[in-house]
């Protein structure tokens, strides 16, 4: 019987969401990193419970390459190496490709819907080799004191001595070369003004030691220019803002487009953050119009107060997405628009979408399975897949983004 550690020789079949490709050891399904359909490999497990359903393991020697194999562009992520660069040996296109068989998988699937879905490159990532996106960083510091990541799927931590995703404005910081406190979480921001902000388990750092002044930077600046306009942001430091360096304009864009002439609509916002898109969704309805914008995470809510200062027909609502919207009965809406974390929306929350009689939902995505399972909730409502697009916001990963519109 195979266990954690030994290395067999497997035959490699499709993707599967999550990074990972499928293969079959023993009639057991085996996921693969660091592999391509189609290739031949030595494989490592690294789950091999003899009552688990399937085993895990990672390619540490391909014997047959795909013709889509390229060089490692973070060898650090490779096998035995940290999370977060698990496709930097597939090509750009293929990245895509690999993510678009995900969506589409995860779409009929879950929501019972067959589509192509195209995945779309963000502005400059093939210039740049899918590289220097990342414009917010967390790293964790081992007991030596040097900045790392994790493993996947453990706490143990790899000190790094690159981190080639990260924006340039962060890898000029040197934080691999210097000594942290140990056992500390270190976040690095990179806004679109002013300088990178260098957070320590919470606390400004100046240089190299915490920032004990009173007026110490705890927020960011960040300029987004979409439909013809430039929108000013203030982001507090540890809050969440997109990470890819063009996320906001891209996404912004691709829900204006959604959304189409909204102009006097009634629109609710959920999931709405620091209010990316609620403001630009304001803009489009105009003063005729009405958006309600609902957010959980009181720092975001405080940060969208400012940026929506002046939007008189903006009402911005702390609480619970679910809880809030049971709570506002008789709410309607013409149109709702979702952008919700990483889980989803989930059958509650769609279920009183519904219940605001809107008539289209543009749902912004960032999980594939997320999504396909909440396509299927809102089928269940009534509203049909119109179209979905996949946004590659996060190269050299698994992760996708999508916006879909859905219509009843």
């Amino acid at each position: 019987m195979a266990a954690p550690g030994d290395l067999v020789e497997l035959e490699i079949g499709k993707v599967a969401h999550g990074g990972h490709c499928v293969a079959r050891h023993e009639g057991r399904v085996v996921f693969v990193r660091h592999t391509l359909p189609g290739e031949r490999v030595r494989v490592r497990l690294t789950e091999a419970a003899p009552e688990a359903r399937f085993w895990r393991g990672e390619a540490v020697e391909v014997l047959e390459a795909s013709p889509d194999r390229v060089p490692s562009a973070w060898p650090e992520a490779g096998p035995g190496g940290v999370g977060g660069g698990e496709l930097a040996h597939v090509a750009l296109p293929a990245q895509r490709a690999w993510k678009s068989a995900v969506l589409r998988e995860q779409l009929a699937r879950l929501g019972g819907v067959e589509t192509e879905v195209e995945v779309a490159a963000a502005p400059g990532d093939d210039e740049r080799g899918g590289l220097r996106w990342r414009t917010r960083i967390g790293l964790r510091v081992d007991p030596e004191g040097r900045a790392g990541m994790t493993r996947p799927r453990s706490d143990e931590v790899v000190a790094l001595e690159a981190m080639p995703l990260a924006h340039e404005a962060v890898a000029e910081l040197g934080l691999f070369t210097r000594r942290w406190p140990r056992g500390a979480r270190v976040e690095v921001v990179a806004p679109s003004v002013g300088d990178p902000l260098v957070l320590v388990d919470g606390v400004p750092w100046r240089g190299t030691r915490p920032d004990t002044r009173p007026n110490a930077r705890r927020s960011v600046t960040q300029i987004v220019r979409a439909g013809g306009r430039e929108l000013r942001f203030r982001v507090s430091a540890g809050g969440f803002w997109q990470v890819h360096r063009e996320a906001p304009a891209v996404l912004v864009g691709a829900v204006l487009d959604a959304l189409g002439d909204v102009a006097g609509a009634r629109v609710v916002d959920l999931f709405s953050g620091a209010g990316l898109l609620t403001v630009p969704v304001a803009g489009a309805v105009g003063e005729a119009g009405s958006v309600l914008a609902v957010e959980g995470d009181a720092r975001a809510v405080k940060d969208a107060r400012r940026n929506a200062h002046g939007l008189g027909h903006v009402e911005l609502v702390e609480g619970e997405v679910a809880r809030t919207l049971l709570e506002r009965e008789g709410l309607e809406a013409d149109v709702v628009v979702l952008d919700p974390p990483r889980q989803g929306a989930g059958r509650t929350v769609v279920a009183a979408v519904s219940r605001t009689g809107a008539r289209r939902v543009v749902y912004v995505a960032c999980d594939p399975a997320a999504l396909g399972r909440d396509v299927g909730y809102l089928r269940s409502h009534g509203f049909e897949l119109e179209q979905v697009h996949g946004l590659d916001l996060f190269p050299m990963t698994h992760h996708v983004e999508a916006v879909a519109v859905l219509t009843r």
